[in-house]
């Protein structure tokens, strides 16, 4: 894929890979521009949420962003809190992300998963009005749903290391799978 290509993609949609009834629906920030590019989500290289997803457990081998479409088979699925595609996710104005929070929403209450899981705390804080909301599980529920927020798997979050990150996602796994209460931090 051209350079080129891949600044056409600005402001494309990448679909949702959503069914209802999903144990857990990821969602990111926004797509970037290679997602955007090729219709994939988490397509850019050094963007860790395939490795990590494989790492905490979630799936039995690390996908591709192309097969982004087994997960359903695990029930799992993808969707994003803004559904255009950027180059940044600062590219994206408070008020895309407070929209973003209202269709996201709407679409939890239509699909209803057991839990919605946001990547990226910046992202959940600003679409939800929940300033002082930390990674780990969150009060907040939509219906029956409940929500958890896991850092961004960007290779630009220099905070969390592809380790630090996958602990956090099995911690999510594991109470997703049992239905049982959510275990303390490092725990």
């Amino acid at each position: 894929m051209t350079p080129e290509e891949v600044l056409a993609a600005r402001d494309r949609l990448v679909p949702d890979v959503v069914a209802g009834g999903l144990r857990v629906l990821f969602c990111g920030i926004n797509p970037g521009l290679m997602s955007a590019a090729t219709g994939h989500h988490f397509a850019r290289p050094g963007n860790r949420f395939w490795p990590v997803l494989h790492l905490s457990g979630f799936t039995p081998r690390q996908l591709k962003p192309a097969e982004q479409d087994e997960l359903l088979s695990y029930g799992l699925g993808i969707t994003n809190v803004v559904a255009r595609a950027s180059a940044r996710a600062d590219e994206i104005s408070d008020e895309e992300f407070r929209e973003g929070g209202r269709i996201l929403t709407a679409k939890v209450e239509l699909l209803r998963p057991k839990w919605l899981v946001v990547v990226g705390i910046t992202a959940y804080r600003t679409a939800f009005g929940e300033k002082k909301a930390v990674v780990g599980p969150q009060e907040r529920t939509i219906g029956e749903t409940r929500v958890w927020v896991l850092p961004n798997p960007s290779g630009l979050n220099a905070h969390w290391t592809a380790q630090t990150m996958a602990e956090e996602y099995a911690r999510l796994r594991a109470v997703s799978e049992t239905g049982g209460p959510v275990p303390e931090a490092g725990g």
